[in-house]
């Protein structure tokens, strides 16, 4: 790290995409890999703010300037070392936080030299260390006798598990998924996330000691047996169950929900010879919605040759809730684009021809300060659709053994936290929580930081 004012002289540089022709034809992730002087350059234009907001917008509260500063220097295992001491997994969170709206929003080179390239350095700093040997080690020698149990292998759960077992108590952690990982597994597509880096992590996380038991529903009677043999026990379930929204028709065949369409295709991807593919190919395809898993969709839809792919949002591009790197890809691959339009009806006789929309404007501001869509009089008109995805998120859907443990739900249908001593805790003293089952539908990241601090209070709780 320099101090000679090298982001006047070294502009910010993305690393380079693959060409559309190759990007659009396989879901491989799409960007090309930076050298490490390419690393050194970038990583030597941060300031080494004394107050870094880079460092505070995240909420893992990443050690960002001084892991700059050992990636400028090539000093990629001490650089590790230091991601590892707040974040669980950065070569995930590299490649998947949306760095515009966190940390490099933050940056204060942005006032008009544009932020360092943070994402890309964490996720090479962590990909470079791997591929050179290094492995996250354990904080202690010895176990405790303590034993806590985990559902759920999503980025909270994975998290707690990690941050357990470095700290020297056993965990074993239960998925009714084959594979580990969550939503960032089968949910994210292959082209931001390849599966292998998930599966690689999978690997280390044994080798510290963490026990998984996969391919296993937990149900009340489950749960019971887990109980016996655990000092507490962290959920982290997730959201899973669709935002169905209000647009008319949407039984017809060829609508479908988001997850369920990513899932299927992560699964053909993972094993086509054994997994069932929603396929678009040579479709006109529709998606509903304008945040990230709307991009999912419609670049995935991409990647299956569909004839057609159109996102429908009905407010301005300017507030759509994903990331803006991401609206940018999808254009890119020729995704069109219907801002300030809403989505009335599905129409067809049982299987979907049309989508009947109405054009909006923004008027006042909602509950949450964000403006209102209204509908234009007399602008409603028919979009002809093969496929209709409907990406308008996920809400709780908590499992019937949490409720038979007691622990209380809010009338969101999240789990509720009794803080009075032990943050993350349950009204079940034995239970905590974390991740999007106690905020709703959320970014891995938040998950990761919960799962964290979540562990942490365990073993204050297990003693």
């Amino acid at each position: 790290m320099s101090t000679n004012f090298e982001f006047i002289d070294i502009k910010r540089i993305d690393p380079d995409t693959k060409p559309l022709e190759v990007r659009k034809a396989n879901f491989g992730e799409i960007y090309e890999t930076q050298t490490d002087d390419d690393i050194a350059a970038q990583s030597s234009r941060c300031l080494d703010c004394g107050n870094p907001y880079c460092e505070w917008k995240c909420p893992l509260h990443n050690f960002i300037p001084d892991w700059l500063k050992l990636a400028n220097e090539g000093k990629y295992e001490e650089a590790a070392d230091l991601c590892h001491q707040t974040n669980s997994f950065p070569e995930i969170c590299g490649r998947i936080c949306p760095q515009d709206k966190l940390c490099e929003g933050a940056c204060t080179l942005n006032t008009g030299f544009e932020a360092v390239t943070i994402g890309q350095i964490e996720k090479h700093i962590t990909d470079t260390a791997i591929n050179m040997g290094w492995k996250p080690k354990r904080y202690v020698e010895k176990f405790s006798k303590k034993h806590v149990s985990i559902i759920g292998a999503g980025p909270a759960g994975l998290a707690c598990a990690e941050n357990l077992i470095r700290r020297g108590v056993k965990c074993t952690v239960y998925d009714k998924n084959p594979e580990i990982g969550g939503l960032l597994t089968y949910g994210i597509p292959e082209f931001k996330l390849e599966k292998s880096i998930v599966l690689k992590r999978r690997e280390m996380l044994e080798e510290l000691g963490v026990k998984f038991v996969l391919n296993t529903e937990v149900d009340t009677k489950k749960v019971a047996e887990i109980e016996k043999k655990s000092d507490a026990i962290f959920l982290g379930l997730g959201t899973y169950e669709s935002i169905k929204g209000k647009v008319e028709g949407t039984d017809k065949t060829g609508v479908v929900e988001a997850l369920p369409y990513l899932i299927k295709n992560t699964e053909y991807l993972m094993d086509p010879d054994d997994a069932e593919k929603i396929d678009f190919e040579d479709q006109r395809v529709a998606v509903l919605g304008g945040g990230d898993t709307a991009m999912d969709c419609v670049r995935t839809a991409v990647r299956q040759q569909a004839k057609s792919v159109t996102c429908i949002y009905r407010r301005d591009q300017e507030n759509m809730p994903g990331s803006t790197r991401e609206i940018k890809h999808a254009m890119e691959e020729g995704v069109n684009f219907l801002f300030n339009t809403q989505p009335l009806k599905v129409e067809g006789n049982g299987s979907i021809t049309s989508l009947k929309v109405c054009e909006t404007k923004l008027g006042e501001p909602d509950a949450t300060g964000r403006q209102r869509p209204e509908l234009i009089e007399g602008s409603e008109k028919a979009i002809e659709v093969d496929k209709l995805v409907i990406a308008f998120g996920y809400q709780a859907d908590v499992p019937d053994f949490v409720l038979d443990k007691n622990v209380k739900i809010s009338d969101a249908g999240l789990v509720e936290l009794n803080n009075n001593k032990f943050n993350y805790q349950t009204s079940n003293p034995k239970y905590f929580a974390g991740g999007d089952m106690i905020i709703g539908s959320s970014l891995a990241v938040h998950a990761i930081a919960h799962g964290r601090d979540a562990a942490k209070e365990i073993i204050k709780f297990i003693g």
